[in-house]
């Protein structure tokens, strides 16, 4: 499955004018970059997955509908996967992206 061209185009939009953006073709997926630092992808599965701070990711999945971001059959820390379903609002899909460019910029750029 390619990933969601319409739901890319949404996260670019929201993105618009944040400092160092950069997209990359990554995993089945776009991935946007801040810095250097992957903050929220197109997922190629569908949804989108989204970096956040490994510390809130519990009580993120507690409270929202995200679960873990898995790779290989491994859960990925500070890594996010949110449905497709979850993120059809702006408003949605705006909190998790907003989510992961804030947590992609507190890091050193690369």
């Amino acid at each position: 499955m390619a990933y969601d061209e319409a739901l890319a185009d949404r996260i670019r939009g929201l993105l618009e004018g944040e400092p160092l953006l950069t997209e990359r073709k990554m995993f089945g997926g776009l991935g946007f970059m801040v810095g250097g630092n992957m903050a929220v992808a197109a997922s190629g599965q569908g949804g989108i997955l989204v970096r956040v701070d490994p510390d809130e990711g519990e009580r993120l999945m507690a409270t929202t509908s995200a679960h873990p971001m898995e790779m290989r059959g491994r859960e990925m820390s500070g890594w996010l996967r949110v449905d497709a379903a979850d993120v059809t609002t702006d408003e949605a899909l705006d909190e998790w992206v907003r989510r992961g460019a804030s947590y992609a910029g507190s890091l050193p750029a690369k």
